[in-house]
Protein backbone atom coordinates (compact mmCIF):
# COMPACT_ATOMS: atom_id res chain seq x y z
CA UNK A 1 0.00 0.00 0.00
CA UNK A 2 1.29 3.57 -0.94
CA UNK A 3 0.87 6.28 1.51
CA UNK A 4 2.57 8.74 -0.54
CA UNK A 5 -0.42 10.52 -1.90
CA UNK A 6 -2.50 9.84 0.83
CA UNK A 7 -1.86 13.24 3.01
CA UNK A 8 -2.22 16.33 0.82
CA UNK A 9 0.79 18.38 0.47
CA UNK A 10 1.90 21.86 1.00
CA UNK A 11 0.40 24.67 -0.61
CA UNK A 12 -1.30 22.95 -2.95
CA UNK A 13 -3.16 20.92 -0.75
CA UNK A 14 -7.26 21.12 -0.50
CA UNK A 15 -6.43 20.81 3.13
CA UNK A 16 -4.49 23.32 2.93
CA UNK A 17 -7.73 26.31 3.91
CA UNK A 18 -6.28 29.46 3.66
CA UNK A 19 -4.35 29.11 0.65
CA UNK A 20 -7.27 27.56 -1.27
CA UNK A 21 -9.55 30.17 0.09
CA UNK A 22 -7.34 32.48 -1.54
CA UNK A 23 -7.47 30.64 -4.69
CA UNK A 24 -11.01 30.87 -4.41
CA UNK A 25 -11.58 27.94 -6.09
CA UNK A 26 -8.48 26.70 -6.99
CA UNK A 27 -8.20 22.84 -7.13
CA UNK A 28 -4.34 22.57 -8.15
CA UNK A 29 -3.48 20.78 -11.53
CA UNK A 30 0.55 19.80 -12.53
CA UNK A 31 0.56 22.28 -15.40
CA UNK A 32 2.57 25.56 -16.34
CA UNK A 33 1.58 28.55 -16.59
CA UNK A 34 4.43 30.84 -15.83
CA UNK A 35 5.41 33.74 -17.94
CA UNK A 36 8.28 32.73 -20.53
CA UNK A 37 11.49 33.23 -18.05
CA UNK A 38 13.10 35.79 -20.60
CA UNK A 39 9.86 38.31 -20.68
CA UNK A 40 10.28 41.05 -17.50
CA UNK A 41 8.17 40.69 -14.98
CA UNK A 42 6.31 42.56 -12.20
CA UNK A 43 6.94 41.54 -8.39
CA UNK A 44 3.36 40.45 -8.58
CA UNK A 45 4.04 38.19 -11.47
CA UNK A 46 7.44 36.80 -9.70
CA UNK A 47 4.75 35.77 -6.89
CA UNK A 48 2.24 34.48 -9.02
CA UNK A 49 4.99 32.20 -10.69
CA UNK A 50 6.44 31.04 -7.36
CA UNK A 51 3.34 29.82 -6.32
CA UNK A 52 2.86 27.74 -9.04
CA UNK A 53 6.21 26.66 -9.59
CA UNK A 54 4.96 24.75 -5.97
CA UNK A 55 1.87 23.26 -7.29
CA UNK A 56 3.51 21.48 -9.74
CA UNK A 57 4.13 17.97 -7.64
CA UNK A 58 5.04 15.03 -9.78
CA UNK A 59 2.87 12.78 -8.39
CA UNK A 60 -0.49 14.18 -7.28
CA UNK A 61 -2.88 12.63 -5.63
CA UNK A 62 -6.59 11.64 -6.82
CA UNK A 63 -9.21 14.30 -5.61
CA UNK A 64 -11.22 11.24 -3.76
CA UNK A 65 -10.44 7.65 -3.26
CA UNK A 66 -14.16 7.12 -2.86
CA UNK A 67 -15.27 4.82 -5.58
CA UNK A 68 -18.03 5.99 -7.22
CA UNK A 69 -20.95 3.31 -5.69
CA UNK A 70 -19.73 4.94 -2.23
CA UNK A 71 -19.67 8.27 -3.71
CA UNK A 72 -23.56 7.97 -4.44
CA UNK A 73 -24.23 6.72 -1.02
CA UNK A 74 -22.58 9.12 0.20
CA UNK A 75 -24.35 11.55 -1.52
CA UNK A 76 -27.52 9.81 -0.64
CA UNK A 77 -27.41 10.41 2.94
CA UNK A 78 -26.60 13.57 2.44
CA UNK A 79 -29.58 14.29 0.34
CA UNK A 80 -31.60 12.49 3.20
CA UNK A 81 -29.94 14.57 6.15
CA UNK A 82 -30.38 17.59 4.35
CA UNK A 83 -34.29 17.08 3.46
CA UNK A 84 -34.84 17.68 7.48
CA UNK A 85 -34.91 21.24 7.40
CA UNK A 86 -36.99 22.14 4.46
CA UNK A 87 -39.17 19.17 5.61
CA UNK A 88 -39.52 20.68 9.58
CA UNK A 89 -40.05 24.23 7.47
CA UNK A 90 -42.81 23.25 4.81
CA UNK A 91 -44.45 20.41 7.22
CA UNK A 92 -46.06 22.52 9.18
CA UNK A 93 -47.50 24.97 6.53
CA UNK A 94 -50.88 23.06 6.61
CA UNK A 95 -51.78 23.25 10.22
CA UNK A 96 -50.77 27.14 10.36
CA UNK A 97 -54.50 27.74 10.89
CA UNK A 98 -55.28 25.18 12.54
CA UNK A 99 -52.31 26.11 15.39
CA UNK A 100 -53.63 29.41 15.01
CA UNK A 101 -56.96 28.59 16.73
CA UNK A 102 -55.93 25.91 19.07
CA UNK A 103 -53.67 28.21 20.49
CA UNK A 104 -55.46 31.15 20.74
CA UNK A 105 -53.08 33.38 18.65
CA UNK A 106 -53.14 35.59 15.40
CA UNK A 107 -52.15 34.05 12.12
CA UNK A 108 -49.18 36.94 12.18
CA UNK A 109 -48.20 35.34 15.33
CA UNK A 110 -48.10 32.12 13.62
CA UNK A 111 -46.25 33.79 10.40
CA UNK A 112 -43.57 34.44 13.11
CA UNK A 113 -42.55 30.98 14.34
CA UNK A 114 -42.00 30.56 10.28
CA UNK A 115 -39.77 33.81 10.94
CA UNK A 116 -38.01 32.84 13.47
CA UNK A 117 -37.53 29.28 11.85
CA UNK A 118 -36.09 30.89 9.03
CA UNK A 119 -33.73 33.32 11.43
CA UNK A 120 -32.29 29.96 12.39
CA UNK A 121 -31.70 28.28 9.49
CA UNK A 122 -29.50 31.08 8.51
CA UNK A 123 -27.61 31.54 12.13
CA UNK A 124 -26.87 27.78 12.78
CA UNK A 125 -25.21 26.77 9.98
CA UNK A 126 -22.52 29.37 10.39
CA UNK A 127 -21.84 27.55 13.41
CA UNK A 128 -21.95 23.89 12.36
CA UNK A 129 -20.13 24.67 8.91
CA UNK A 130 -17.32 25.69 10.74
CA UNK A 131 -17.76 22.88 13.03
CA UNK A 132 -17.35 20.60 10.35
CA UNK A 133 -14.98 22.17 8.23
CA UNK A 134 -12.95 22.09 11.37
CA UNK A 135 -13.24 18.46 13.29
CA UNK A 136 -15.20 16.54 10.23
CA UNK A 137 -18.54 15.72 8.72
CA UNK A 138 -19.86 12.84 11.02
CA UNK A 139 -19.50 14.95 14.46
CA UNK A 140 -21.59 17.79 13.57
CA UNK A 141 -24.00 15.85 11.87
CA UNK A 142 -24.25 13.79 15.02
CA UNK A 143 -25.07 16.81 17.45
CA UNK A 144 -27.32 18.47 14.85
CA UNK A 145 -29.33 15.34 15.13
CA UNK A 146 -29.69 15.00 19.03
CA UNK A 147 -30.78 18.58 19.04
CA UNK A 148 -33.02 18.38 16.29
CA UNK A 149 -34.94 15.17 17.94
CA UNK A 150 -35.18 16.81 21.30
CA UNK A 151 -36.79 19.89 19.98
CA UNK A 152 -39.74 17.62 17.94
CA UNK A 153 -40.44 15.92 21.01
CA UNK A 154 -40.71 19.13 22.97
CA UNK A 155 -42.74 20.40 19.96
CA UNK A 156 -45.10 17.34 20.28
CA UNK A 157 -45.94 17.61 24.03
CA UNK A 158 -45.92 21.62 24.32
CA UNK A 159 -49.57 23.81 24.97
CA UNK A 160 -48.55 27.13 24.43
CA UNK A 161 -47.54 29.54 22.01
CA UNK A 162 -44.31 30.35 23.64
CA UNK A 163 -42.98 27.16 23.93
CA UNK A 164 -43.77 26.49 20.07
CA UNK A 165 -42.03 30.00 19.23
CA UNK A 166 -38.45 28.84 21.16
CA UNK A 167 -38.85 25.34 20.17
CA UNK A 168 -39.36 25.69 16.71
CA UNK A 169 -36.28 27.82 17.05
CA UNK A 170 -34.38 24.71 18.41
CA UNK A 171 -35.62 22.56 15.70
CA UNK A 172 -34.26 24.82 13.26
CA UNK A 173 -30.88 24.89 15.20
CA UNK A 174 -30.47 21.05 15.16
CA UNK A 175 -31.84 20.17 11.22
CA UNK A 176 -30.78 23.70 9.24
CA UNK A 177 -26.81 22.94 9.51
CA UNK A 178 -27.46 19.90 7.33
CA UNK A 179 -27.98 21.51 3.90
CA UNK A 180 -24.05 23.16 4.53
CA UNK A 181 -22.63 19.72 5.52
CA UNK A 182 -24.28 18.02 2.27
CA UNK A 183 -22.61 20.94 0.16
CA UNK A 184 -19.09 20.74 1.79
CA UNK A 185 -19.74 16.46 1.29
CA UNK A 186 -20.03 17.32 -2.25
CA UNK A 187 -16.51 19.55 -2.14
CA UNK A 188 -14.64 16.84 -0.28
CA UNK A 189 -16.08 13.88 -2.80
CA UNK A 190 -16.13 15.47 -6.40
CA UNK A 191 -13.83 17.92 -8.41
CA UNK A 192 -15.56 21.35 -10.30
CA UNK A 193 -16.18 19.08 -13.18
CA UNK A 194 -18.30 16.94 -11.73
CA UNK A 195 -20.14 18.90 -8.90
CA UNK A 196 -22.95 20.13 -10.62
CA UNK A 197 -24.43 16.87 -11.09
CA UNK A 198 -23.53 15.63 -7.70
CA UNK A 199 -25.32 19.05 -5.95
CA UNK A 200 -28.18 18.08 -8.12
CA UNK A 201 -28.30 14.77 -6.58
CA UNK A 202 -27.41 16.34 -3.20
CA UNK A 203 -30.19 18.85 -3.44
CA UNK A 204 -33.14 16.62 -4.80
CA UNK A 205 -33.80 16.27 -0.75
CA UNK A 206 -34.04 19.90 0.24
CA UNK A 207 -35.96 20.34 -3.32
CA UNK A 208 -38.43 17.50 -2.68
CA UNK A 209 -39.57 18.66 0.34
CA UNK A 210 -41.77 21.05 -1.02
CA UNK A 211 -43.46 18.49 -2.60
CA UNK A 212 -44.03 15.91 -0.04
CA UNK A 213 -43.82 17.80 3.44
CA UNK A 214 -47.08 19.63 2.92
CA UNK A 215 -49.05 16.53 2.05
CA UNK A 216 -47.35 14.04 4.69
CA UNK A 217 -48.36 17.33 7.02
CA UNK A 218 -51.66 17.68 5.74
CA UNK A 219 -52.26 14.07 5.96
CA UNK A 220 -51.04 13.99 9.48
CA UNK A 221 -52.94 16.98 10.91
CA UNK A 222 -56.52 15.96 9.39
CA UNK A 223 -56.15 12.34 10.81
CA UNK A 224 -54.26 12.16 13.67
CA UNK A 225 -53.44 15.82 14.72
CA UNK A 226 -50.84 18.15 14.30
CA UNK A 227 -49.24 16.81 16.97
CA UNK A 228 -48.58 13.80 14.90
CA UNK A 229 -46.69 15.67 13.27
CA UNK A 230 -43.70 16.14 15.21
CA UNK A 231 -43.92 12.56 16.30
CA UNK A 232 -43.57 11.77 12.67
CA UNK A 233 -40.48 13.86 12.63
CA UNK A 234 -38.85 12.33 15.74
CA UNK A 235 -39.07 8.98 14.40
CA UNK A 236 -37.76 9.70 10.96
CA UNK A 237 -34.68 11.41 12.03
CA UNK A 238 -33.74 8.73 15.16
CA UNK A 239 -34.02 6.03 12.23
CA UNK A 240 -31.65 8.43 9.78
CA UNK A 241 -29.22 8.76 12.37
CA UNK A 242 -29.20 5.22 13.56
CA UNK A 243 -28.28 4.33 9.94
CA UNK A 244 -26.04 7.48 9.29
CA UNK A 245 -24.12 6.53 12.24
CA UNK A 246 -22.89 3.08 11.15
CA UNK A 247 -22.61 3.48 7.43
CA UNK A 248 -21.61 7.12 7.19
CA UNK A 249 -17.55 7.76 6.33
CA UNK A 250 -16.04 10.52 7.29
CA UNK A 251 -15.31 12.71 4.49
CA UNK A 252 -13.71 15.77 5.74
CA UNK A 253 -10.34 16.25 3.68
CA UNK A 254 -8.73 17.61 6.77
CA UNK A 255 -9.66 14.12 8.96
CA UNK A 256 -9.08 11.80 6.26
CA UNK A 257 -7.31 14.00 3.29
CA UNK A 258 -8.68 12.55 0.20
CA UNK A 259 -10.65 9.22 1.82
CA UNK A 260 -6.96 6.94 2.11
CA UNK A 261 -6.56 8.10 5.62
CA UNK A 262 -8.27 6.32 8.48
CA UNK A 263 -10.02 8.17 11.00
CA UNK A 264 -9.52 8.95 14.72
CA UNK A 265 -12.62 7.53 16.61
CA UNK A 266 -15.01 10.12 16.71
CA UNK A 267 -15.10 10.19 12.70
CA UNK A 268 -15.47 6.00 12.59
CA UNK A 269 -18.30 4.90 10.83
CA UNK A 270 -18.29 1.08 11.72
CA UNK A 271 -16.86 -0.38 8.53
CA UNK A 272 -13.89 2.23 9.48
CA UNK A 273 -14.04 0.44 13.03
CA UNK A 274 -13.74 -2.64 11.76
CA UNK A 275 -10.85 -1.99 8.76
CA UNK A 276 -8.65 -0.27 11.82
CA UNK A 277 -9.34 -3.23 14.10
CA UNK A 278 -8.18 -5.35 11.34
CA UNK A 279 -5.13 -3.86 10.88
CA UNK A 280 -4.40 -3.39 14.36
CA UNK A 281 -4.63 -7.11 15.18
CA UNK A 282 -3.20 -8.28 12.13
CA UNK A 283 -0.39 -10.87 12.81
CA UNK A 284 1.04 -10.19 9.06
CA UNK A 285 3.91 -7.81 9.21
CA UNK A 286 2.75 -6.12 6.39
CA UNK A 287 -0.43 -5.08 7.93
CA UNK A 288 0.97 -3.50 11.20
CA UNK A 289 3.35 -1.32 8.95
CA UNK A 290 0.51 -0.51 6.92
CA UNK A 291 -1.41 0.41 10.27
CA UNK A 292 1.49 2.45 11.92
CA UNK A 293 1.71 4.32 8.26
CA UNK A 294 -2.21 5.03 8.48
CA UNK A 295 -1.43 6.22 12.11
CA UNK A 296 1.32 8.84 10.96
CA UNK A 297 -0.77 9.97 8.52
CA UNK A 298 -3.42 10.32 10.57
CA UNK A 299 -0.86 12.24 12.93
CA UNK A 300 -0.21 14.57 10.19
CA UNK A 301 -3.01 15.49 9.48
CA UNK A 302 -4.19 16.02 13.12
CA UNK A 303 -1.24 18.36 13.55
CA UNK A 304 -2.70 21.02 10.49
CA UNK A 305 -5.91 20.86 12.72
CA UNK A 306 -6.17 23.17 15.60
CA UNK A 307 -9.37 22.57 17.65
CA UNK A 308 -11.14 25.44 19.12
CA UNK A 309 -14.33 26.93 19.40
CA UNK A 310 -16.40 26.94 16.30
CA UNK A 311 -16.27 30.40 14.96
CA UNK A 312 -19.52 31.74 13.38
CA UNK A 313 -17.81 35.68 12.63
CA UNK A 314 -15.79 33.28 10.21
CA UNK A 315 -18.67 33.75 7.57
CA UNK A 316 -18.46 37.42 8.07
CA UNK A 317 -14.97 37.59 6.60
CA UNK A 318 -16.67 35.50 3.26
CA UNK A 319 -19.25 37.26 2.98
CA UNK A 320 -17.04 40.40 2.95
CA UNK A 321 -15.21 40.16 -0.32
CA UNK A 322 -16.66 42.00 -3.19
CA UNK A 323 -17.68 38.78 -5.45
CA UNK A 324 -19.03 36.77 -2.61
CA UNK A 325 -21.07 39.58 -1.41
CA UNK A 326 -22.75 40.50 -4.37
CA UNK A 327 -23.31 36.84 -5.42
CA UNK A 328 -25.09 35.69 -1.72
CA UNK A 329 -27.00 39.09 -1.66
CA UNK A 330 -28.50 38.36 -5.27
CA UNK A 331 -29.36 34.52 -4.42
CA UNK A 332 -31.16 35.74 -1.19
CA UNK A 333 -33.21 37.99 -3.25
CA UNK A 334 -34.31 35.38 -5.25
CA UNK A 335 -34.67 32.61 -2.12
CA UNK A 336 -37.13 35.76 -0.94
CA UNK A 337 -38.99 35.82 -3.47
CA UNK A 338 -38.94 31.74 -3.68
CA UNK A 339 -40.33 31.95 0.22
CA UNK A 340 -42.63 35.07 -0.56
CA UNK A 341 -44.64 32.53 -2.98
CA UNK A 342 -44.38 29.86 -0.58
CA UNK A 343 -45.38 31.66 2.30
CA UNK A 344 -48.71 33.15 1.00
CA UNK A 345 -50.25 29.74 -0.22
CA UNK A 346 -51.94 28.89 2.46
CA UNK A 347 -52.88 32.26 3.61
CA UNK A 348 -54.60 32.68 -0.20
CA UNK A 349 -55.66 29.39 -0.63
CA UNK A 350 -57.93 29.39 2.57
CA UNK A 351 -59.46 32.97 1.39
CA UNK A 352 -59.92 31.97 -2.35
CA UNK A 353 -60.79 28.39 -2.61
CA UNK A 354 -62.02 27.98 1.11
CA UNK A 355 -59.77 24.90 1.05
CA UNK A 356 -58.81 22.66 4.40
CA UNK A 357 -55.47 21.66 5.78
CA UNK A 358 -55.08 18.53 3.79
CA UNK A 359 -56.02 20.25 0.28
CA UNK A 360 -53.88 23.10 1.14
CA UNK A 361 -51.05 20.45 1.15
CA UNK A 362 -52.06 19.28 -1.69
CA UNK A 363 -51.50 22.26 -3.57
CA UNK A 364 -47.73 22.66 -2.96
CA UNK A 365 -47.47 19.33 -5.22
CA UNK A 366 -46.59 20.72 -8.12
CA UNK A 367 -44.45 23.29 -7.08
CA UNK A 368 -42.59 20.82 -5.07
CA UNK A 369 -42.40 18.66 -8.33
CA UNK A 370 -41.03 21.66 -9.86
CA UNK A 371 -38.46 21.75 -7.56
CA UNK A 372 -37.29 18.47 -7.57
CA UNK A 373 -37.20 17.97 -11.70
CA UNK A 374 -34.89 21.25 -11.33
CA UNK A 375 -32.62 19.86 -8.69
CA UNK A 376 -31.56 17.05 -10.79
CA UNK A 377 -31.78 18.03 -14.57
CA UNK A 378 -29.98 21.69 -13.43
CA UNK A 379 -26.67 19.98 -12.32
CA UNK A 380 -26.40 18.30 -15.22
CA UNK A 381 -26.86 21.31 -17.01
CA UNK A 382 -24.50 22.79 -15.31
CA UNK A 383 -21.62 20.64 -15.94
CA UNK A 384 -22.73 20.25 -19.44
CA UNK A 385 -21.72 23.97 -19.52
CA UNK A 386 -18.97 24.03 -17.29
CA UNK A 387 -17.61 21.53 -20.52
CA UNK A 388 -19.11 23.70 -22.94
CA UNK A 389 -17.34 26.73 -21.51
CA UNK A 390 -14.07 24.77 -21.06
CA UNK A 391 -14.03 23.54 -24.73
CA UNK A 392 -14.33 27.39 -25.67
CA UNK A 393 -11.32 28.49 -24.16
CA UNK A 394 -9.02 25.40 -24.37
CA UNK A 395 -9.42 24.47 -20.59
CA UNK A 396 -8.52 20.61 -19.90
CA UNK A 397 -10.55 19.26 -17.18
CA UNK A 398 -9.49 16.98 -14.96
CA UNK A 399 -12.40 14.67 -13.25
CA UNK A 400 -9.82 12.88 -11.26
CA UNK A 401 -7.47 15.35 -9.72
CA UNK A 402 -9.53 18.71 -10.20
CA UNK A 403 -8.97 21.78 -12.27
CA UNK A 404 -7.17 25.01 -11.77
CA UNK A 405 -10.17 27.65 -11.59
CA UNK A 406 -7.19 30.15 -11.20
CA UNK A 407 -6.94 30.41 -15.28
CA UNK A 408 -10.97 29.10 -15.82
CA UNK A 409 -13.92 31.79 -16.25
CA UNK A 410 -16.43 29.76 -13.49
CA UNK A 411 -18.45 32.71 -13.05
CA UNK A 412 -19.84 32.55 -16.87
CA UNK A 413 -19.79 28.88 -16.84
CA UNK A 414 -21.98 28.93 -13.26
CA UNK A 415 -24.04 32.33 -14.47
CA UNK A 416 -25.00 31.92 -18.25
CA UNK A 417 -27.09 28.83 -16.88
CA UNK A 418 -29.08 31.12 -15.08
CA UNK A 419 -30.92 33.97 -17.13
CA UNK A 420 -33.42 31.46 -19.03
CA UNK A 421 -35.23 30.14 -16.05
CA UNK A 422 -34.41 33.08 -14.19
CA UNK A 423 -36.54 35.09 -16.75
CA UNK A 424 -39.54 32.60 -16.69
CA UNK A 425 -39.34 32.61 -12.83
CA UNK A 426 -40.05 36.35 -12.83
CA UNK A 427 -42.57 36.27 -15.54
CA UNK A 428 -44.48 33.57 -13.14
CA UNK A 429 -44.34 35.56 -9.99
CA UNK A 430 -45.91 38.27 -11.91
CA UNK A 431 -48.67 36.40 -13.29
CA UNK A 432 -49.09 33.96 -10.17
CA UNK A 433 -50.19 37.71 -8.17
CA UNK A 434 -52.38 38.58 -10.90
CA UNK A 435 -53.90 35.69 -11.41
CA UNK A 436 -54.45 35.35 -7.36
CA UNK A 437 -56.04 38.72 -7.27
CA UNK A 438 -58.69 38.11 -9.88
CA UNK A 439 -59.50 34.21 -8.08
CA UNK A 440 -58.98 32.10 -11.09
CA UNK A 441 -59.37 28.58 -11.98
CA UNK A 442 -57.10 26.81 -9.10
CA UNK A 443 -55.42 25.27 -12.26
CA UNK A 444 -53.64 28.48 -12.79
CA UNK A 445 -52.19 28.91 -9.82
CA UNK A 446 -51.10 25.65 -9.78
CA UNK A 447 -49.51 25.63 -13.03
CA UNK A 448 -47.65 29.26 -12.11
CA UNK A 449 -45.98 27.57 -9.11
CA UNK A 450 -44.66 24.44 -10.76
CA UNK A 451 -42.95 27.37 -13.05
CA UNK A 452 -41.81 28.96 -10.09
CA UNK A 453 -40.55 26.12 -8.52
CA UNK A 454 -38.43 24.72 -11.23
CA UNK A 455 -36.98 28.06 -12.56
CA UNK A 456 -36.46 29.84 -8.77
CA UNK A 457 -34.56 26.59 -7.52
CA UNK A 458 -32.51 26.05 -10.43
CA UNK A 459 -31.36 29.62 -10.32
CA UNK A 460 -30.08 29.89 -6.43
CA UNK A 461 -29.36 26.59 -6.95
CA UNK A 462 -26.37 27.46 -9.63
CA UNK A 463 -25.36 30.40 -6.71
CA UNK A 464 -25.15 28.43 -4.33
CA UNK A 465 -22.71 26.09 -6.50
CA UNK A 466 -20.73 29.00 -7.39
CA UNK A 467 -20.33 29.47 -3.74
CA UNK A 468 -18.78 26.93 -2.85
CA UNK A 469 -16.85 26.49 -6.13
CA UNK A 470 -15.24 30.11 -4.73
CA UNK A 471 -14.25 28.27 -1.14
CA UNK A 472 -13.54 24.44 -1.97
CA UNK A 473 -11.51 23.79 0.81
CA UNK A 474 -14.18 25.34 3.38
CA UNK A 475 -17.18 24.55 1.22
CA UNK A 476 -19.46 23.83 4.55
CA UNK A 477 -18.69 27.77 6.03
CA UNK A 478 -19.03 28.99 2.44
CA UNK A 479 -22.27 27.45 1.92
CA UNK A 480 -23.31 28.45 6.21
CA UNK A 481 -22.92 32.29 4.66
CA UNK A 482 -25.05 31.32 1.74
CA UNK A 483 -27.76 30.16 4.05
CA UNK A 484 -27.39 33.17 6.98
CA UNK A 485 -27.45 35.92 4.50
CA UNK A 486 -30.64 33.98 2.06
CA UNK A 487 -32.37 32.85 5.28
CA UNK A 488 -31.99 36.09 6.96
CA UNK A 489 -33.90 37.81 3.69
CA UNK A 490 -36.29 34.90 3.57
CA UNK A 491 -37.00 35.30 7.16
CA UNK A 492 -37.98 39.06 6.34
CA UNK A 493 -40.01 38.45 3.54
CA UNK A 494 -42.53 35.87 5.41
CA UNK A 495 -42.73 38.00 8.07
CA UNK A 496 -44.20 40.48 6.19
CA UNK A 497 -45.58 38.56 3.08
CA UNK A 498 -49.06 38.67 4.67
CA UNK A 499 -48.85 42.51 5.98
CA UNK A 500 -47.78 43.07 2.13
CA UNK A 501 -50.90 41.01 0.80
CA UNK A 502 -53.36 42.80 3.16
CA UNK A 503 -52.43 46.55 2.21
CA UNK A 504 -51.41 46.18 -1.59
CA UNK A 505 -53.07 43.46 -3.11
CA UNK A 506 -52.18 40.57 -4.05
CA UNK A 507 -51.57 41.37 -8.27
CA UNK A 508 -49.42 44.56 -6.60
CA UNK A 509 -47.61 42.95 -4.21
CA UNK A 510 -46.52 40.64 -5.97
CA UNK A 511 -45.57 42.76 -9.04
CA UNK A 512 -43.70 44.02 -6.14
CA UNK A 513 -41.31 40.93 -5.80
CA UNK A 514 -40.83 40.55 -9.54
CA UNK A 515 -39.91 43.76 -9.27
CA UNK A 516 -37.33 43.74 -7.01
CA UNK A 517 -35.75 40.35 -8.70
CA UNK A 518 -35.62 41.98 -11.90
CA UNK A 519 -34.44 45.29 -10.79
CA UNK A 520 -31.29 43.64 -8.84
CA UNK A 521 -30.19 41.45 -11.66
CA UNK A 522 -27.44 43.44 -13.19
CA UNK A 523 -25.58 42.01 -9.89
CA UNK A 524 -24.85 38.38 -11.76
CA UNK A 525 -23.60 40.97 -15.02
CA UNK A 526 -21.16 42.72 -12.86
CA UNK A 527 -19.97 39.02 -10.95
CA UNK A 528 -19.29 37.79 -14.24
CA UNK A 529 -17.54 41.24 -15.65
CA UNK A 530 -15.30 41.66 -12.93
CA UNK A 531 -15.51 38.55 -10.65
CA UNK A 532 -12.14 36.24 -11.74
CA UNK A 533 -10.52 39.93 -11.38
CA UNK A 534 -11.67 39.77 -7.64
CA UNK A 535 -10.79 36.48 -7.32
CA UNK A 536 -7.16 36.69 -8.51
CA UNK A 537 -6.24 39.50 -6.01
CA UNK A 538 -8.13 37.40 -3.26
CA UNK A 539 -5.55 34.36 -4.50
CA UNK A 540 -2.49 36.79 -4.10
CA UNK A 541 -3.24 38.57 -0.81
CA UNK A 542 -3.86 34.76 0.96
CA UNK A 543 -0.79 33.64 -0.73
CA UNK A 544 1.16 36.53 0.94
CA UNK A 545 -0.56 35.89 4.66
CA UNK A 546 0.55 32.23 3.99
CA UNK A 547 4.11 33.42 3.44
CA UNK A 548 4.34 35.95 6.21
CA UNK A 549 3.03 32.97 8.58
CA UNK A 550 5.36 30.34 7.53
CA UNK A 551 8.12 32.62 7.70
CA UNK A 552 7.27 33.44 11.68
CA UNK A 553 6.92 30.03 12.28
CA UNK A 554 10.05 29.59 10.87
CA UNK A 555 11.58 32.13 12.73
CA UNK A 556 10.34 31.12 16.03
CA UNK A 557 11.53 27.62 15.57
CA UNK A 558 14.70 28.58 14.43
CA UNK A 559 14.65 30.78 18.10
CA UNK A 560 13.57 28.28 19.79
CA UNK A 561 16.73 26.05 18.27
CA UNK A 562 19.28 28.83 19.06
CA UNK A 563 18.55 29.30 22.73
CA UNK A 564 18.49 25.22 23.27
CA UNK A 565 22.02 25.36 21.73
CA UNK A 566 22.84 28.20 24.19
CA UNK A 567 21.25 26.06 26.99
CA UNK A 568 23.16 23.02 26.07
Amino acid sequence: MAHTANIPHGISSDSSRDVDQGQSGSEPQHRSLSPPAQQKRSPEEHLHADVETLERVPTKPVHSVFPKPLKYYITFLAAVGSFFSPLSANIYFPVLTTLAKDLNVSNELINLTLTSYMIFQGLAPTVFGDLADMTGRRPAYILGFVIYIGANIGLALQNNYAALFVLRCLQSTGSSGTVALAYGIVADIATSGERGTYIGYVSFGPQAAPALAPVLGGILSQFLGWRSIFWFLTIFSAVFLIVFVISFPETGRNVVGNGSVLPPGWNMSFSSYLKVRRLKMGEEPQQLADYREQKGARQELAKKRRLRWPNPLKTIHIIMEKDVALLLFYNGIVYTAFYAVTASIPYIFAQVYHFNDLQIGLCFIPFGVGCSISSIFGGKLMDFNYRRVAKQVGFSIDLKRGDDMRTFPIEKARIQVIWLPLAVGIAAILCYGWVMEQEAHLAAPLVLSFLIGICLTGAFNVLSAMCVDLYPSSPSTATAANNLIRCLMGAGGTAVIIQMINAMGRGWCFTFVAAVVLATSPMLWAITRWGPKWREERRIRVVRHQEEKEAKRVEAEHSVASQEEKAG
